[in-house]
């Protein structure tokens, strides 16, 4: 071995290639769910949602869409809240998520926002989405921006997620939808099947090797001198 001497290496782990191919591959349907950013009865950010729940339907997903009205400001109520106990049951369900918010002042939107903040880093000895996939995606009133869907990757990362590489941004949305709510054809309506197709390729390529890739160093450390400290507690 290497010299190391910060390391422990009874806690270092060397990747092992054959711990990325599962013995027994998942075969049910890719789990998806899917968050909008707005309150809006034409709400282009669900009409977006929507359009994409199509997709991942058509790509062989099983899907969710999460509906936020009613949802209380985090900390604004407990836990058991409905619309609280629901949106983190459908967290823990889903194997990849998809966040779609409108721009609003160069972010954003507090709607979908407040929905990531009610789902917890951890809850109990479960992190509801450590290791899940994410594609990310926005709406805008005006010209092109990347600005929500660059702050919704800090955020994915930041709650663990495996973020894909591909995105969509839908500038002047209102020009984007029909009266019905359905996107019309465009090179913007290709980026999306794009960013469906990437989602449920990458959802099954991590799924069933999720726990290995996100297992840490660190938090091995961490979890053998809390168990030392729980036995040396009993030895006492």
């Amino acid at each position: 071995m290497t010299d190391l001497p910060n390391v422990e290496p009874d806690l270092l782990a060397i990747p092992e290639p054959e711990r990325l191919r599962p013995a027994a591959p998942a075969t049910h349907r890719p789990r998806i769910l899917l968050l909008y950013g707005s309150l809006r009865e034409r709400s282009y950010s669900r009409f977006l949602a929507l359009e994409a729940q199509r997709l991942l339907e058509t790509f062989g997903a099983e899907t969710r869409l999460y509906h936020p009205t009613g949802l209380p400001l985090p900390d604004g109520a407990p836990a058991e809240h409905p619309k609280v106990a629901e949106l983190r049951q459908l967290a823990a369900w889903s194997e990849g998520m998809v966040w779609c918010s409108p721009e609003r002042h160069g972010a954003m939107s507090a709607v979908l926002k407040a929905q990531i903040d009610w789902i917890p880093l951890a809850l109990g000895a479960v992190r509801p989405t450590q290791g899940k996939t994410l594609a990310v995606m926005q709406v805008s009133g005006g010209s092109q921006s990347f600005n929500a869907v660059n702050q919704m990757r800090v955020l994915g990362r930041w709650m663990r997620m495996l973020t894909i590489p591909n995105q969509s941004s839908v500038p002047k949305a209102f020009l984007e939808f029909d009266e019905a709510g359905r996107m019309k054809p465009s090179a913007l309506y290709d980026r999306v099947v794009d960013v469906m197709e990437e989602l449920v390729k990458f959802t099954i390529l991590t799924r069933d090797v999720a726990p290995y890739l996100v297992d840490r160093y660190s938090e091995r450390k961490e979890s053998a001198a809390e168990l030392s400290l729980r036995v040396n507690q009993r030895s006492i």
